[in-house]
């Protein structure tokens, strides 16, 4: 709450704050239930929205108790959620249709199709990754204007594209998509045997461009901290306030910013397109000790006191024999004694004005006061201030109350669509998938049901003929991430289909979106990270084929989705950790020209991660495969396999899907990845 009324005091028109699960911030010092009534009545007092992150991703075990949370904070009066997990946000609009909706930024929205596609499914704001440039945010407003924007003006910038990083699950069990990153790319890694935090950016800071957001449609200028103290909130919050308020930033304001918490400064190398070295960067000594306690003290008397800033407007109305009003718009009340003739000294209009405008210690000040009294009243000075006290009462009452909700069905009543929907029927025939990073495709490969090549790799009509002619069922592996490319993306897709191509794989929404009004069959992949039942329930009303469910999900956490449509899970391949926009190999000055094709990152223990470059965007791959033999998975039989061949070429392709029977499969280092425990399960207080 300290940092909230930093916030609030500092400028704030909206703060988001998490409970105490289902936050991507697990490891903040969160809000109880009763915390968050006081924190949305202390906000809403002082005309401030708040927004509360649900943003995480739901296990079907934690569903129930998910959506108690949001009914709950609903009735608190919560001006927004703001959601990753799709499934969760499909069951919430079922539940309270007019509960405003925000995509978190872990729902990697970063194109125009991505947003349409949100706007159709009821969300009202969206939270655009943090990678966007200026020209790809303004495309996305001026193609969807009803959508409101939400960019991240200041703090944090992890390397990966929020809700595609998998590094700290994959090496530790501990889920970023869940909120508890151990912040892996903090860590030290070399590109091979150059540089030392190669996944380390500095902290984003675009607070000089509030005027040009603005201006190309963004709503919502957002802070990142809610890991930070309440000093760096409010330096932060307060240079934005002057920004927007005065067209510039203070010296002594800058300095205060940069001081509190930095990681060798700061980057707008983002949204000013200027990837590359400069970006790089981590906290070091001198960062640490630029933050003194002098410093915070200096920002802690900026916010110290209440600030007056909303003005009212007061009546006072008084007769001999009466009891007196006074009146703020629709609400009056009444003094405790009735206005009795001086005896000697009768009260003047001054000194009824000059009592009722001491409002100190709350956000209000007295703009005018109309004083409509009799001559010779007497009315005791106690009784006056009384009444503008309870006035005040009854004003802060009245604002506290913004929003009225509409719940359509109970908690219990939505978790029985679960039941009331039906599930799709096992042939017994478990459909083997492939995902490839280029058309050497082995022969043998005919026996697979769908091989999905790089899209980008079906650039020659006449090889995408021959791969059909050969009996090989070809389909599409849209890329997982687009930016810019999406319409060249979709013009290729067309093309594709006129070729014989009607099956795509799609990694995100806005392929989704897309793929699905192009006709296409719709397969889904591991990042659009199904978690729970309730997401497969929509996929299935959106009109998608099958799933690959995430690989956090553990092999019974699989077993106990309900299977509205065909389910399955990866069984092989160097799979994806992360997935970036700025290529590791920039920050020791080399450039997607000079980039090596082996391109591997080195941790500290000596293990390599191949680094997958698509031009645009770089894949960070496991340093070892996931190979699950159907000895592992027995049980829990997938209606679906997914092979992923991102680094092997024909030979090890064929080699690899061959193993997939083997109680041992021949190869020196592999790992299971998380299919006996799955990631951390989420700390309940």
């Amino acid at each position: 709450m300290d940092t909230v009324i930093a916030a609030v005091r500092s400028g704030a028109d909206a703060v988001y704050v998490g409970g105490k699960n289902f936050s991507a911030r697990m490891s903040a010092d969160n809000f109880t239930i009763e915390e968050l009534g006081e924190c949305i009545r202390y906000c809403h007092i002082h005309d401030v929205k708040v927004y509360v992150t649900v943003n995480t991703l739901i296990l079907d075990e934690e569903l129930e108790e998910a959506l108690s949370f949001v009914r709950q904070i609903a009735l608190l009066d919560v001006d927004a959620v703001i959601v990753q997990d799709i499934g969760l946000a499909y069951a919430i609009h079922k539940m309270i249709p007019d509960l405003r909706l925000h995509a978190s930024t872990q729902m990697s929205i970063h194109t125009l199709k991505g947003v349409q596609a949100l706007e159709k499914l009821g969300f009202r704001r969206v939270v655009l990754a943090r990678e966007l440039d200026r020209n790809e945010i303004r495309e996305i407003h001026d193609q969807c204007p009803e959508m409101e924007l939400e960019v991240f003006v200041h703090g944090a910038l992890c390397m990966c594209t929020s809700g595609q990083c998998y590094f700290s699950s994959m090496l530790g069990g501990r889920s970023a998509n869940r909120g508890m990153c151990a912040q892996t790319c903090r860590l030290p890694f070399s590109v091979g045997s150059k540089g030392d935090h190669v996944l380390s950016l500095k902290d984003n800071s675009i607070i000089d461009y509030l005027d040009d957001l603005y201006e190309i449609g963004v709503t919502s200028a957002k802070i990142e901290g809610r890991m930070k103290r309440p000093e760096y909130v409010s330096a932060a919050t307060k240079a934005c306030r002057e920004k927007i308020d005065s067209g510039y930033i203070s010296e002594n304001t800058k300095e205060e910013l940069d001081a509190v918490f930095s990681r060798t400064g700061f980057t707008d190398g983002y949204y000013t397109g200027h990837t590359g070295h400069d970006m790089f960067g981590y906290r070091q000594k001198e960062d640490v000790v630029s933050a003194t306690g002098e410093l915070f003290r200096k920002i802690q008397s900026g916010y110290s006191k209440e600030k007056q800033y909303i003005p009212l407007k007061f009546e006072f109305y008084a007769r001999i024999g009466e009891y007196p009003t006074l009146s703020c718009e629709d609400i009056c009340v009444r003094g405790e004694s009735i206005a009795e003739k001086a005896v000697k000294i009768s009260l003047d209009r001054e000194k009824i004005e000059k009592n009722l405008k001491k409002t100190g210690g709350t956000p209000y000040y007295v703009e005018t006061v109309s004083v409509d009294i009799e001559e010779n009243i007497s009315i005791p000075l106690s009784v006056i201030n009384s009444m503008r006290r309870t006035l005040i009462e009854k004003i802060n009452k009245k604002r506290e109350k913004c929003n009225t909700y509409r719940e359509v069905l109970s908690v219990g009543e939505t978790m029985e669509l679960l039941d009331k929907s039906e599930q799709t029927d096992r042939s017994g025939h478990t459909k083997r998938y492939a995902v490839c990073a280029d058309t050497g495709i082995p022969h043998e490969f005919r026996d697979l049901d769908i091989v999905f090549i790089d899209l980008f790799s079906l650039s020659d009509d006449k090889k995408v003929k021959e791969l059909i002619s050969s009996g090989i069922n070809t389909g599409a592996d849209i890329p997982r991430v687009m930016f810019s490319k999406e319409n060249s993306i979709i013009k290729r897709l067309k093309e594709l289909k006129t070729l014989g191509i009607n099956d795509v794989m799609c990694h995100n929404l806005a392929s989704l979106f897309f793929a699905k009004e192009m006709g296409f069959s719709v397969h889904g992949s591991f990042s659009l990270n199904v978690f729970n039942s309730f997401s497969i329930l929509f996929l299935k009303e959106y009109g998608i084929t099958d799933i690959e469910v995430s690989m956090e999900l553990s092999l019974s956490q699989y077993r106990g989705l309900k299977r509205f449509i065909p389910a399955g899970f990866a069984v092989y391949g160097y799979m994806p950790v992360m997935i970036t926009r700025n290529c590791p190999g920039k920050s020791i000055g080399s450039d997607c020209k000079s980039c090596k094709k082996d391109l591997f990152l080195q941790d500290r223990y000596n293990k390599r991660f191949f680094v997958r470059c698509g031009g645009y965007y770089c894949e960070i791959l496991n340093s070892v495969p996931l190979i699950l033999s159907q000895k592992i998975y027995n049980g829990a039989e997938p209606d679906l396999t997914v092979f992923h061949f991102y680094v092997e070429n024909s030979v090890e392709k064929v080699k690899k899907i061959a193993s997939k029977n083997n109680e041992k499969p021949d190869f020196n280092n592999f790992t299971k990845g998380l299919s006996a425990k799955g990631v951390k399960k989420l700390t309940y207080f």
